[in-house]
């Protein structure tokens, strides 16, 4: 109770990866910062617990790979300060249809921002992975070094750990229920919670992950296009004989197959034996009403994919291991990152609308909020695709020339 009666330079609300970063960057500029988080620390609620995320350069959206080269960056620097690692390099590998827009927007993506990639034939891909992979004659691979595993819990752990370390408060079961102008001290905000707290800050950052939208229509009565997804991530198991050839230290990439369905996977590590291979789909829901359990039909789908591109050297009868995770999707698959507008225009941010891709910019994402609440400006990162504004009169945001990536069932 005694944080109440304070006031803080900056609340973050949500200690999902985002909002933990967020505290790191700004408790480590010096500023008062407390974070608040509606669950206990480190929860399997949200998006951020788990094991094992990917971290890659190759995006169809070229505005981004310059965000995953800063963001690798501050992995690397958190990293050096906690002493610990939760990232792990290894080698990026895009498969699809020669033909596939995104995939081909992938390589050009590559090329325009310097990253060094090659396009293989299915025969290339073959002698490349030393027979790991069988891809379709009339598929293409693409291979870049900017890939890897980033460990979510550790990670969330980390940027929690190093912002205590500069002097953050942090605050578990805490839920805001409101957010609203101070009417006696215009220049500062008043947050409540269901314990009948009150904290007050001049700057606020919401990073509620699926809880976004409803916490914001609240907030501002403003509808945000952010749709929580319930989706499933599965692991199999390695025939025996082959599990080491699916490690990092064998070269094993991470690794990503486009066209109908999206099928994403990591080397084995986090349960040695295991591979991890999802669908890059989910169940429209809310937050609060999830099933927990992976449709049938999504089983199936994943089964005939291994078996195409692995043959013997993984099982496919069935996985033996599943996850529940929730991606927050926009519905152009962009972030959202910028002011809040309204009675508190420049003075809260929210940051939200991942799409399932967004983990590996987290180091990047809390360093732009740092300086949006400090500076009024991100120092060198284009917002312009992250705006609200985006949606005015147009409900599907930004346009592209490719097909959505998730899909929705």
């Amino acid at each position: 109770m005694e944080n109440s009666s304070q006031l803080f330079d900056v609340i973050v609300i949500g200690a999902g990866v985002m909002g933990s970063s967020t505290a790191y960057q700004t408790a480590k500029r010096g500023l008062k910062t407390i974070l608040l988080e509606q669950f206990d620390f480190l929860h399997h609620r949200g998006s951020s617990h788990g094991e094992s995320r990917t971290l890659r350069a190759t995006y169809p959206e070229d505005y981004y790979s310059h965000m995953v080269s800063l963001s690798t960056r501050l992995w690397q620097q958190a990293e050096a300060e906690i002493g610990y690692k939760v990232y792990f390099k290894t080698t990026q590998f895009d498969m699809g249809p020669s033909h596939n827009k995104a995939l081909l927007a992938v390589v050009n993506s590559c090329r325009k921002n310097s990253i060094p990639v090659r396009v293989l034939s299915s025969d290339e891909v073959d002698e490349e992975f030393s027979g790991k992979f069988k891809i379709p004659e009339d598929w293409i691979g693409v291979v870049t070094h900017d890939g890897g595993v980033i460990k979510p819990t550790k990670a969330v752990s980390m940027f929690q750990a190093l912002a205590l370390r500069n002097g953050a408060v942090l605050r578990d079961n805490t839920t805001v229920v409101n957010i609203k102008k101070n009417e006696d001290t215009p220049d500062e905000i008043v947050v409540y919670t269901n314990g009948d707290e009150q904290f007050r800050s001049r700057k606020c950052v919401i990073t509620a992950g699926a809880w976004t939208n409803k916490l914001i229509k609240n907030v501002r009565g403003l509808d945000l296009p952010i749709q929580p997804l319930e989706t499933t991530v599965h692991y199999w198991k390695i025939n025996e004989g082959h599990e080491c050839n699916f490690t990092i230290e064998s070269g094993f990439p991470t690794f990503a197959s486009y066209g109908e369905p999206y099928i994403y996977g990591t080397p084995s590590l986090e349960f040695p034996g295991l591979i991890k291979i999802p669908m890059h789909e989910g169940r429209a829901c809310d937050p609060e009403d999830r099933t927990w359990a992976a449709p049938a039909a999504l089983v199936d789908v994943l089964r005939e994919w291994i078996k195409g591109r692995f043959g013997d050297l993984v099982d496919c009868d069935k996985p033996v291991m599943t996850q529940s995770c929730m991606y927050s999707m926009t519905p152009d698959e962009d972030f959202v990152i910028d002011f809040l507008g309204g009675e508190f225009g420049e003075d809260a941010v929210v940051c939200g609308g991942f799409s399932g891709h967004g983990f590996k910019m987290a180091p990047v994402v809390g360093r732009i909020a740092a300086e949006l609440v400090a500076d009024g400006r991100a120092e060198d990162v284009d917002l312009t695709h992250f705006r609200v504004s985006r949606f005015e009169g147009n409900c599907r945001g930004n346009v592209k020339d490719f097909g959505d990536q998730v899909r929705s069932h």
